[in-house]
């Protein structure tokens, strides 16, 4: 491991490409601090002070954002639209003819549905940051839970139209810089841009959630909790990695003079092939919601709607939050899945390159074999990021515990970018003759 890092350090272009990744991360963090402008800096001190960090949807979003939700930062909305607007062209790819033409058109179709990503990510920015601006004129109330002013605070005074603009257009500009400074590291740093702001996100959480869970229970009851955090790491590294290789042969053909196939390979299917794409758009559509009641009439039904929300959908101990939070993740594991993984196009393609899955025939058979198993591996792997997802809930509700980041979705999202990352630098470690970490 020494060594390997240190191979790191002594190639000039990958020392630069991990120096220019950490810079960017670090200007991250220190927008992830600075305020929007018209904050009252003391409503949002004391407003951190009552939210319990962890808490439901808002939870998962503050984990996200990195500490900014809270703190009504320049980066508050963090990179989520943007992956909200990701998940979304990938649905509609499926269902609108010219995006699905786009995509088969290669590098320029890709440049072209990332630039509508863009714009729809801008889109969902403004609506989510024009509600974040209600909810925290209103105290915040949804992130505390109770509905409407709960906590008494006004972090948004002097709710103008203008202000509520201003507040608008910076949030949505700080999700817009978000954007390019991931595609910076993508494009000159190493490893994807966006997956490792969202790792920072949640590594910067740790330390601090981790001291104030000693404070609160104890240093025994810390290492407990370290120790099944220990647990769900070697269990996420083992789905992650697990996989069901489809052994896939080619007849040999004659073109011209040279003799092609005659060659054995698989078709590797994850058991979690998804990722933790479903847990994101699961808690999207857990949160807008709670978006919405923030515009409704502070009284009447207005009132009943908002206590709803707060109690089913906002309380991560709920029956109703746990039930509908689980369905919704393995239903998206599901959809993602048949999304990313068509049975059809892969039978398609076998069948065109002269292959063949031993005792299965070729077209239609192939398909129906290759659906099959997609459908019985994804089952276990939904089930498992559903649970890794409701861990926290379940630790609110039988040991009272408020605020664990090294459960759940942080330490998922944490295991599978940094596995990616360290993938593609045992890559660039290899080509240049060294030996990687992985190795």
């Amino acid at each position: 491991m020494l060594s390997s890092v240190r191979n790191l350090f002594k190639i000039p272009d990958l020392r630069g490409k991990i120096l220019f990744t950490l810079l960017i991360i670090a200007i991250y963090r220190i927008g992830a601090f600075i305020p929007a402008p018209g904050i009252d800096l003391d409503a949002v001190q004391e407003l951190k002070r009552q939210a319990e960090a962890g808490a439901g949807v808002v939870g998962f979003l503050q984990l996200f954002s990195g500490g900014a939700l809270t703190q009504f930062a320049v980066f508050a909305l963090g990179i989520m639209p943007y992956i909200t607007a990701s998940i979304i062209m990938q649905i509609l790819t499926v269902v609108i003819p010219k995006l699905e033409e786009w995509q088969k058109m290669g590098a320029v179709g890709q440049r072209k549905i990332t630039q509508w990503t863009r714009y729809l990510a801008v889109a969902i920015a403004m609506l989510q940051s024009t509600g974040l601006a209600f909810l925290f004129h209103n105290g915040g109330g949804g992130l505390l839970g109770g509905g409407g002013n709960a906590t008494g605070l006004d972090v948004l005074p002097n709710f103008t139209p203008f202000r509520v603009i201003i507040v608008v257009m910076t949030l949505t500009a700080g999700t817009a810089l978000l954007m390019w400074l991931g595609e910076l590291i993508s494009q000159r740093g190493i490893g994807n841009g966006m997956s490792l702001l969202i790792f920072a996100s949640v590594v910067s959480s740790f330390p601090g959630a981790g001291a104030q869970l000693n404070a609160e229970k104890g240093t025994t009851f810390l290492v407990a909790l370290l120790a099944l955090a220990v647990v769900l790491l070697v269990a996420i590294v083992f789905i992650e990695q697990g996989q069901r290789r489809i052994p896939v042969q080619f007849a040999k053909r004659v073109v011209g003079r040279r003799m092609y196939g005659g060659q054995n390979t698989y078709i590797p299917l994850k058991v979690n092939q998804s990722g933790v794409i479903p847990i994101i758009f699961a808690s999207s559509v857990l949160y807008l919601p709670l978006l919405v009641t923030q515009v409704l009439p502070p009284d009447g039904w207005g009132a009943s709607v908002q206590r709803w929300v707060d109690a089913n959908l906002v309380q991560p101990d709920s029956i109703f939050y746990v039930v509908t939070y689980g369905l919704l993740i393995v239903g998206f594991a599901y959809f993602y899945t048949a999304i990313a993984f068509d049975p059809a196009q892969q039978a398609e393609n076998i069948r065109k390159q002269g292959g063949f899955i031993p005792g299965i025939r070729p077209g239609p058979q192939t398909e129906r074999y290759l659906a099959k198993i997609l459908s019985r591996i994804t089952l276990p792997g939904a089930l498992f990021i559903a649970f890794i997802a409701l861990l926290p809930s379940l630790l609110l509700a039988f040991a009272d515990v408020q605020n664990f980041p090294f459960a759940g979705t942080s330490i998922l999202i944490a295991v599978g970018v940094a596995l990616e990352t360290m993938k593609q630098i045992d890559s660039q470690l290899m080509m240049r003759n060294y030996e990687g970490f992985l190795s």
